[in-house]
């Protein structure tokens, strides 16, 4: 059974700005876009809602919905566009996820998701996977997540995520679904136990690479959140650590020179250099520079006209034989 780090799908973060920069910090751990609802990409303008750079793969593309017909076709958009993996999303609890009968809510209709799952299975050559909650509002856990499990595997998921946290669609928002419902991690390990020929992967909460590691004790796949976009310096070590590629000192030389370019690229394109740069503000958390860093990437970065030149002085401001040292 292969292990996999992955950064999760994070809605309004993991943009292809976000990935191309995290993609910069590692170069095998999994990348997943934001949810892409199937409906806007089966309708909408396919290239903004989809186009990735190359050199962000191995990426994944977490799709939205609950019709299979449509997620089969919205997948195979998709795997024509070059990703890799097609993710359905059984997690998100958010009020427009919600009206549209898909993200979490669909915890309650596990039949659904399996045929949703064996539609897109039918459609596409490339892994379909799902990510889910251990359940929702008063679904125990035990019988909603061996259910929702049993059958998108038994209908071909090659993968099944588990943010290891109940969501309650009424009473918390969604920000408070990510902090309140408690952590079992436990849960997930018994159903790893459970199915030991199936990947299983966990998510929620999880701060470091040493936790990940601990995990993967348990199950096959561990998935870094907030701790990879808030702190995103910690994704620099998972090639060494999981992959096993030799240990080198970091070059933040390259990292400034292609983050530089990849600016220049989206600006000539019309975009700004603070769609970019918004998701680089925590890299240099807790070394000397990072609050001039963060100071100016959070204000020079999003000024009209902004360019290049700012990105390459906030970097400026680090002290980098402390950051290779770190």
């Amino acid at each position: 059974m292969r292990t996999t780090l992955a950064v999760a799908p994070m809605m309004d973060w993991t943009d292809r700005h976000c990935r191309f920069f995290h993609r910069q910090l590692t170069r095998r751990a999994l990348l997943y876009t934001e949810m892409v609802v199937a409906d806007a990409i089966i309708h909408g303008a396919r290239e903004r809602l989809l186009g990735f750079d190359d050199v962000e793969h191995p990426v994944a593309l977490q799709l939205g919905g609950s019709d299979p017909q449509r997620l089969a076709e919205a997948a195979v958009i998709g795997e024509a566009f070059g990703y890799d993996e097609i993710n359905l999303n059984v997690g998100c609890p958010s009020d427009r996820v919600q009206s549209g009968t898909f993200g979490a809510c669909l915890m309650k209709t596990p039949a659904l998701v399996a045929k949703c799952v064996a539609a897109m299975k039918a459609a596409v050559k490339i892994p379909v996977t799902v990510k889910c909650r251990l359940g929702v509002d008063d679904q125990d856990p035990e019988t909603a997540l061996d259910a929702l499990a049993d059958g998108v595997l038994a209908a071909g998921a090659d993968a099944l995520w588990v943010h290891a946290r109940k969501a309650w669609l009424e009473g918390l928002s969604p920000k408070e679904n990510r902090d309140i419902p408690p952590l079992d991690y436990a849960r997930v390990y018994r159903l790893k136990a459970r199915k030991p020929n199936e990947f299983i992967g966990i998510n929620g909460g999880i701060q470091s690479l040493d936790e990940a590691s601990e995990h993967l004790g348990h199950v096959d796949g561990a998935m870094l959140g907030r701790a990879a976009y808030h702190t995103p310096g910690v994704l620099t070590g998972i090639d060494t650590a999981f992959y096993g590629e030799p240990p080198t000192a970091f070059d933040y030389a390259a990292l400034v020179d292609a983050m530089a370019a990849y600016a220049a690229r989206h600006i000539e394109k019309g975009g700004r250099l603070g769609h970019v740069t918004r998701h680089m503000v925590g890299l240099f958390h807790g070394l000397p520079g990072a609050r001039r860093y963060r100071q100016i990437l959070s204000t020079d970065a999003n000024k009209p006209g902004a360019g290049p030149e700012v990105l390459r002085a906030a970097f400026a401001a680090i002290d980098f034989a402390q950051a290779e040292a770190a």
